[in-house]
């Protein structure tokens, strides 16, 4: 009801504004054509000068009521922007001030209306000469009366329409929504009751008479289906007591393995302590991220994988407490259980893998003593340790080192760099190749050792060169590589022989190494 008001209303301002308006339209062409026609008779006398005889040809406009006010303006011939009053003609006694200046006339081009008239002033041109104005105003009381007439009549039929309408669609409205409102009534009833054995009424409309048809055709298949799921129940009696033992027998298997994932996870957290209270590693927090993160993947894989287990079993168990376990349902369950149970098991496996490999990257430097030793014996020991590695091999190891090198330093740290170097050379540098060339020169510069270390093989992928120090960074992870080698090696040189070490690397041309580290005066 309000809506339709509103909509009535709007309409109804729209048809008086539009009678407004082509009333107004109408009444300014009809003054436009007597101003004209008033100005072209006013040419002849402003020519002769001849204001009495221009007066008398305006007293007979009389019989035009809507004429208030006629002044006629003549240019003073020698002040072109002042005019003069030459003739007027005015309905009626009542005074009124004309306008007296030729800004006045000249904002008056455009009708100007207001409340009870309206006026406009018209230039009067001789041979396109300007030779003065015409101003005239119109009343509009007429007009308004009519419009105003108009607009009651107008307001009287829409009113009359818009009863006869809200009564017609009352008595619709009655006749139509009645059997819906049955419908509805029937179906909130067999809602609240649960009773599916209860039936439509038959509709008066053939659209509602079949939607009552097909609800009645649901409950029907509701009630047959009820039925047979009373009859199911009963064959799962059977089946839930020997799932009982069945569900026991995998709740000890998950919570054993649930044990397993706590001792794994409480190692890592008691060696990342270590790895905390260790204060020769200036890069120990970003280590314990990537450790966290690397071995956090399989143990997360191993909790989610107990989690899933754990929920399917809190479903069965639900399921079998409410009599609603089918065999499909437990088939299934004891194969994901299987398979969460192997996820379980090999990623155990990989995370203990991960921090067995992990505990070779921490430096201990305290253990690391210093001592007199000849370096190019050195040398010797570790292509000696590496044979295994380099038997049955094209790849050769070369070193330039003066015999008689003997320095006091670690050994041990300085050992571990270079097998690390050239074992990261023979998996990673030389795969895929046959032949290789590993060549170590080492230089003594004063209290000082520079080592130069370069292989031939096919260089660090541009991908990783920035992080080639950081752990866990390798190009072999699907293959058993761990991403600590490099990693270590850093850390042996920076933190145990507070040295430096940094590399130049391009496609297929091989890596150089250069590290510095100081050793003790003689």
């Amino acid at each position: 009801m309000l809506y339709s008001s509103i909509v009535f209303l709007i309409g109804y301002s729209i048809v008086v504004v539009t009678i407004s308006t082509a009333a107004e339209e109408q009444i300014t062409k009809n003054a436009s054509q007597w101003a004209k026609v008033i100005s072209h008779k006013s040419i002849k006398a402003l020519i002769d000068n001849a204001p009495k005889r221009l007066n008398d040809d305006l007293q007979t406009l009389t019989s035009i009521t809507e004429l208030n006010y006629i002044y006629i303006y003549r240019l003073n011939p020698e002040e072109k922007q002042k005019v003069k009053l030459f003739s007027s003609y005015k309905r009626g006694s009542n005074f009124y001030q004309p306008p007296d200046t030729l800004a006045q006339l000249t904002s008056l081009l455009s009708p100007q209306f207001y409340d009870n008239y309206f006026e406009f002033s018209v230039p009067i041109n001789n041979s396109d000469q300007l030779i003065g104005y015409l101003y005239i105003q119109f009343d509009l009381d007429d007009l308004n009366m009519q419009i105003f007439k108009l607009a009651i009549y107008t307001l009287v039929i829409a009113i009359m329409m818009l009863l006869i309408a809200f009564a017609i669609v009352a008595r619709l409205q009655r006749t139509v929504t009645a059997p819906i409102q049955q419908l509805i009534t029937n179906i909130q009833l067999i809602a609240q009751q649960k009773d599916f054995s209860m039936r439509c009424d038959d509709m008066p409309y053939q659209e509602l008479d079949i939607l009552a048809k097909n609800i009645n055709i649901m409950l029907s298949r509701a009630e047959r289906y009820i039925a047979r799921q009373e009859e199911s129940e009963q064959q799962f009696i059977q089946l839930n007591k020997s799932l009982e033992d069945k569900v026991s027998h995998r709740t000890d298997a998950l919570k054993e393995s649930n044990q397993e994932l706590l001792s794994t996870l409480e190692t890592l957290h008691q060696y990342q302590g270590q790895l905390v209270e260790s204060e020769k590693m200036a890069s120990l927090g970003d280590m314990v991220a990537g450790v966290a993160h690397e071995v956090n993947t399989p143990i997360g894989l191993g909790v989610t994988s107990s989690s899933l287990l754990y929920d399917r079993l809190v479903d069965i168990k639900q399921a079998f407490e409410n009599k609603t376990l089918k065999s499909s349902q437990l088939k299934k369950f004891f194969a994901e259980s299987d398979e969460n149970l192997n996820i379980i098991m090999r990623n155990l496996q990989r995370a203990a893998d991960l921090i067995t490999s992990f505990k070779q990257v921490a430096v201990d430097q305290s253990s690391s003593e210093d001592r007199r030793f000849n370096f190019k014996g050195l040398l010797r020991e570790v292509v000696l340790t590496l044979a295994p590695q380099l038997k049955n091999t094209n790849y050769k190891v070369e070193f330039d080192c003066p015999e008689d090198l003997i320095i006091t330093s670690k050994p041990g740290p300085i050992n571990q760099v270079l097998v690390n170097l050239i074992i990261n050379s023979i998996i990673h540098g030389f795969d895929g190749r046959e032949y290789g060339t590993i060549s170590i020169a080492v230089v003594l510069l004063k209290n000082q050792i520079s080592i130069q270390y370069h292989d031939d093989g096919m260089g660090i992928k541009e991908e990783i060169k920035s992080k080639i120090f950081d752990p866990f960074i390798t190009t072999k992870r699907g293959s058993g590589g761990s991403g600590l080698g490099m990693h270590l090696v850093y850390n042996l040189i920076t933190q145990a022989l507070n040295g430096t070490i940094s590399f130049e690397s391009y496609p297929n041309a091989g890596v150089t190494f250069d590290i510095n580290f100081p050793i003790l005066n003689e």
